[in-house]
């Protein structure tokens, strides 16, 4: 496994901050070896700054970027264990795709605002579906997994490239101007005014006036089946007057 540093986040000077004598404490883990680094140059300039981890091959970028500080950036080239919402499997062959975890401050609507902040990114014809699968034309091209720890919220985004499976789309564009473009719209959505999110996620919303299956989280083989109507104050999908805080959402 490679461990290489993004061009524009860490310094030369810092990085010589570390001597050889930290360096051989460093354990076997790229999450560990980086925390360390991470560590190491925060106590040399005072103030944190994004920094972006780029690696080859990871059982999840999730995994790797929990124990990182906010601002934190990982990037794969491939996952042998990625996963998306509902522990879903997401399989790509290496290098046809997005793979990305951003470390961010705890929002109680980030999962809507880090789909509104892909749409954006991604570009004109990319909708949403509830509560943030990216749609092209109806197919799904990509997704997107928060997990909160007691002081950040790990946010993965997975975008179909250059392949896609049956059934899903993809967007044939260059991927690091995406990840620039997706880095600056997270950093605007991600800390937005909750009106101006929800605002937002509804002109992109491919789910809202459709009639749509719901089967709520924990509850399998149960379904709620209507027309989705809006949603909520803290992003639930609302249908026929019910409110769903979690759960699979099948556009019928």
């Amino acid at each position: 496994m490679r461990l290489r540093l993004s061009k524009f986040r860490t310094a030369p000077a810092v990085m010589k901050t570390i001597k050889p004598a930290a360096m051989s404490i460093i354990t076997t883990s790229v999450a560990a070896r980086w925390s360390l680094i991470v560590l190491l140059a925060y106590r040399r300039v005072g103030q944190p700054s994004p920094r972006v981890v780029r690696l080859e091959s990871v059982t999840s970028t999730q995994e790797v970027a929990r124990p990182l500080p906010i601002g934190s950036i990982v990037v794969a080239e491939h996952q042998t264990a990625g996963r998306g919402r509902l522990d879903r499997r997401w399989e790509a062959p290496p290098g046809t795709s997005l793979l990305v975890s951003f470390v961010l401050r705890p929002n109680p609507v980030l999962s809507l605002a880090a789909g509104v902040a892909a749409a954006h990114a991604c570009g004109g014809g990319v909708r949403l579906k509830w509560p943030n699968d990216l749609l092209v034309d109806g197919l799904k091209v990509g997704g997107i997994l928060v997990e909160v720890t007691p002081a950040t919220a790990i946010c993965g985004v997975g975008i179909n490239l250059t392949w896609a499976p049956p059934g899903a789309a993809k967007l044939d564009q260059d991927r690091d101007r995406l990840l620039d473009r997706l880095r600056e719209e997270l950093d605007r959505w991600a800390y937005a005014d909750l009106q101006d999110v929800l605002a937002s996620w509804r002109e992109l919303s491919d789910t809202l006036g459709r009639r749509v299956r719901v089967e709520p989280a924990g509850k399998v083989g149960k379904f709620i089946e209507g027309i989705a109507q809006d949603i909520g104050p803290r992003g639930e999908l609302i249908v026929d007057g019910t409110l769903v805080s979690f759960g699979s959402v099948t556009h019928l």
